[in-house]
């Protein structure tokens, strides 16, 4: 087994088959016995629960039967529809099914050899950022002999009953599997990013524009092993399982099994009377009730297309409880969607590939403020810099960004009255371009991203980001919650993501001979006015060079500008208060850049602290003479290192 994968509880499959198969037994888990307090933690049996093994359920038990399909599953009485939506999107990919159910024909009941047979079965989850095994025993609740829980179709197959149970397990018990996200699931299955959206707010039922944009994401996660799975929120007119008046399940989750974007023939757009069909096809867990609007099973719009045109477009129909529905009537009828990334990082590979970064952090509680990582929420201004900072780099002009929240997995605190998920979200702010200390006070930075704050166990966002370095702040909403987290960002190239633990630069004995820094200074240059013109056109390529005793600074360069907007910052710890921060403008050429002009600053706690527009001088002193052009700061200084 690769050592990358942890046990759960410590057990060792191969050594306790080894055991039983040894002493010719069936394994009896003592870490998940078969008793009430596996299945419940506040609820009482509603009839006597009967626990047993599949072969005193059928004769011929089998993990699979003909493979393994979404169509495979029944949900029972748990209200665990979202896992079960979870199992049905995991059984379209056979590579992901693979992880969560290694050897699985080693597993398989093997009619020939019984005497292999050890009731023992093993199941891999992403746990928080590392693929757990968890091992059960094949002893199933059951009332007058049948399973009450997840099930097949098919009453000798056994891998969503063996699945549900080893879930279970890993959450405390079967009822702490009442009521969940499908997302959740699906990540613990796959390792995937979720996203979860809001139809709804997000208009998309009205607004074309947004709804095609959201199909092309789609359809791009589906091409590339995500998952998808949908619902509808109870509203104040209607309730859990309710029934709507075109047949959907309210509060039930459904999993998307195919996305087309069809380009209709000739015939079909005279009786459409469109060119193109954007189609979504949908499973109920129940296996039955089923849409009953446009293109369900029995609608007029399935008279117009031949059986050959149904194959060759690819609207298929498999099973019972699948259904097709237009994009448009799906994007109107649910309200939430939860899209599972199978985000890339492999170099060998067809599709974009992203640079991958996890942290594992905490919120933790300390009275002294330099030590406490659980401030709350922007809102929280006194508060808000106590959190757990990270430290990341754009490198190119600008990248896309992909920012995974999750919080640890709080089910099997629901014994305790503490299952519910804590909201959480985070911030994102441009910093100078050299900060490797904490963030103590706002000024000069600029927010650039937040995210939603909500009560899910992952909080997602996409965002393309600017060249230039970024703190990214993972907070709970309220001040002094306290959990633990892990934090994943995926960009195009390496972001060196990283946490800030220092205050200040650190006291060693070196400093006693180089001297200590005693006053911090930041600085940001705005922009460059009224340069003096470099080329033909009339326009400069300038950059900005700050420095700062033996330190410097250099921002982008803009193109074809005498008037350039740079919103470089800078931080400098300066040991030597008496030698000037200088801020010079150079024009950027091929064979030798030229020098513009530069403003010495003295920078001084007392300086003002507005933003201030400086004229331009060439080399020398503060009073060396003009030239042309001016340039645009702000600049905060203090002889307190941990202000700024």
């Amino acid at each position: 087994m690769s050592s990358s994968v942890q046990l759960f509880r410590g057990q060792k499959y191969h050594e306790l088959k080894g055991q039983c198969i040894r002493q010719r037994r069936l394994f009896e888990d003592p870490e998940f016995p078969a008793s009430d307090e596996s299945l419940f933690y506040q609820s009482a049996p509603p009839r006597k629960v009967e626990w047993k093994r599949p072969r005193d359920l059928c004769e011929d038990p089998h993990l699979f039967v003909n493979g393994i399909s979404s169509h495979d599953l029944h949900q029972g009485t748990l209200g665990n529809c979202w896992f079960v939506a979870a199992c049905s999107c995991l059984a379209l990919r056979k590579t992901l099914w693979q992880q969560v159910i290694p050897d699985f024909n080693e597993q398989e009941w093997d009619p020939k050899n019984p005497e292999k047979y050890a009731g023992i079965f093993r199941f891999r989850f992403w746990c928080f950022g590392e693929w757990t095994e968890v091992v059960v025993d094949d002893l199933l609740p059951t009332v007058d002999g049948q399973l009450i829980y997840c099930h097949s179709n098919v009453k000798n197959e056994f891998w969503s009953a063996l699945l549900e149970k080893a879930y279970a397990k890993l959450s405390g018990s079967y009822e702490a599997l009442d009521g969940g996200s499908a997302a959740d699931a699906i990540v613990d299955f796959t390792g995937a990013v979720a996203e979860s959206i809001d139809l709804v707010q997000g208009k998309y039922g009205e607004i074309i524009s947004e709804r095609m944009k959201l199909l092309e994401d789609l359809l791009k996660v589906h091409k590339r092993g995500g998952l998808i799975s949908c619902s509808i929120m109870a509203s104040s007119g209607s309730t859990n399982e309710m029934e709507t008046e075109m047949g959907l399940v309210v509060g039930h989750a459904y999993s998307v099994t195919a996305i087309r974007k069809l380009r209709l023939g000739e015939r079909l757009v005279f009786s459409f009377k469109a060119e193109k069909l954007f189609m979504i096809r949908l499973r109920n867990p129940w296996g039955k009730k089923e849409w009953k609007g446009a293109w369900s099973d029995n609608s007029d719009e399935w008279k117009n297309v031949s059986n050959s045109e149904r194959k060759s477009l690819g609207l298929t129909l498999e099973n019972d409880g699948e259904f097709w529905m237009t994009f448009e009537d799906w994007c109107k009828n649910f309200t939430d969607v939860d899209i599972c990334r199978i985000v890339n990082t492999s170099y060998f590979s067809i599709h974009k590939t992203w640079e991958k970064e996890m942290m594992h952090g905490a919120w933790t509680k300390n009275s002294e403020p330099l030590l406490n990582r659980c401030g709350g929420c922007f809102d929280n201004r006194e508060t808000f810099l106590q959190n757990p900072q990270y430290v990341f780099d754009v490198k190119k002009t600008e990248d896309k960004v992909l920012v995974s929240l999750q919080q640890e997995d709080r089910r099997k605190y629901k014994k305790d009255g503490k299952g519910d998920s804590i909201p959480i979200g985070f911030e994102i702010l441009k910093v100078e371009d050299n900060r490797s200390y904490r963030l103590h006070k706002l000024t000069v930075q600029e927010r650039v991203a937040t995210s939603l704050y909500i009560n899910m166990r992952t909080v997602f966002l996409k965002r393309i980001l600017k060249q230039g370095r970024y703190i990214l702040i993972p907070t709970t909403y309220h001040p002094g919650i306290t959990t633990k987290f892990i934090l994943r960002l995926f960009t195009d190239v390496p972001s060196k993501l990283r946490e800030l633990k220092a205050d200040k630069p650190k006291m060693t004995c070196w400093s006693l001979l180089c001297g200590y820094p005693c006053r911090v200074t930041q600085i940001k240059i705005h922009s460059a006015e009224s340069l003096q013109k470099q080329d033909r056109s009339g326009g400069a390529d300038p950059y900005v060079l700050i420095k700062c005793e033996n330190q410097s600074m250099r921002s982008p360069v803009q193109h074809d500008t005498t008037s350039a907007i740079f919103d470089t910052q800078a931080i400098f710890y300066r040991k030597d208060i008496d030698s000037p921060i200088v801020v010079q403008v150079w024009n950027s050429n091929i064979l030798c850049d030229q020098f513009l002009g530069q403003a010495v600053l003295a920078a001084s706690p007392s300086d003002p602290r507005e933003q201030q527009t400086l004229q331009l001088r060439g080399r020398g002193s503060r009073e060396a003479a003009e030239v042309p052009g001016h340039i645009t700061i702000k600049v905060f200084s203090s002889d307190d290192l941990v202000e700024l």
